[in-house]
C-alpha cells in the first residue's frame, strides 16, 4: 500500500513475536548518510523495543546502496543470523542511475531470499526528492526503518512455525 495511506512506523505492538532469542544483521549505506543512519536507528530501537539484545543486532556498513546486497551477503555467510535487514535510500536524479541501482538492489535481495534460508528485508528507500527520503526516515510516513526491524521479526517467525 502507498505510504502515503499508512504511516511506516505504525503497527499493533501486541501483534508482532518476542525477539529476545534472534539475531539480526543490518547492513546500511554510507550514502545518503543523512538519511540511513535515521533509518538505522530506527530499525535498531524497534527490535530492541521487541526485545533483540544490542549484542544480537550486527551492524555492517558499505558505500552505497548498489553494495548492500554484497554487504548483506557477506553478513549472512560470516555471522549465524536470524535475518538481515538492508537499507539504503536512492533519490532520483537527471540520470538514468537511479533505475539502474534500484533495479538492481530489488533484484540482490530477491535473489538472497531464494538462496538462503533466512529472510533478507527490503528496507531502500527509493524516491524522487531528498524531502520523500526525509518523510520516510522519521518524518511525517514514519520511518522505513521501523517497517523493516517489525518485518524480520514477523519473517524469522513465520520460518521458525514452518521448521516446527
Amino acid at each position: 500500500m502507498a505510504t502515503a495511506y499508512q504511516n511506516l512506523s505504525a503497527y499493533d505492538f501486541d501483534s508482532v513475536p518476542d525477539a529476545s532469542e534472534m539475531t539480526i544483521g543490518i547492513v546500511v549505506a554510507e550514502w545518503n548518510k543523512n538519511i540511513t543512519e535515521k533509518l538505522l536507528v530506527g530499525a535498531i530501537s524497534t527490535l530492541e523495543k521487541h526485545g533483540v539484545k544490542s549484542e544480537n543486532i550486527i551492524v555492517g556498513r558499505v558505500p552505497g546502496s548498489f553494495e548492500l546486497t554484497f554487504g548483506a551477503k557477506r553478513l549472512a555467510e560470516s555471522k549465524d543470523l536470524n535475518a538481515v535487514i538492508i537499507l539504503g535510500c536512492v533519490v532520483k536524479g537527471d540520470t538514468p542511475h537511479f533505475d539502474y541501482v534500484c533495479s538492481g538492489v530489488t533484484q540482490g535481495v530477491t535473489e538472497l531470499n531464494l538462496m538462503y534460508d533466512i529472510p533478507f528485508i527490503f528496507g531502500l528507500l527509493t524516491t524522487d526528492t531528498m524531502e520523500q527520503s526525509e518523510d520516510r526516515a522519521g518524518g511525517k510516513h514514519g520511518n522505513k526503518g521501523d517497517e523493516a526491524a517489525i518485518t524480520a521479526i514477523k519473517m524469522i517467525d513465520f520460518s521458525c512455525k514452518l521448521q516446527n
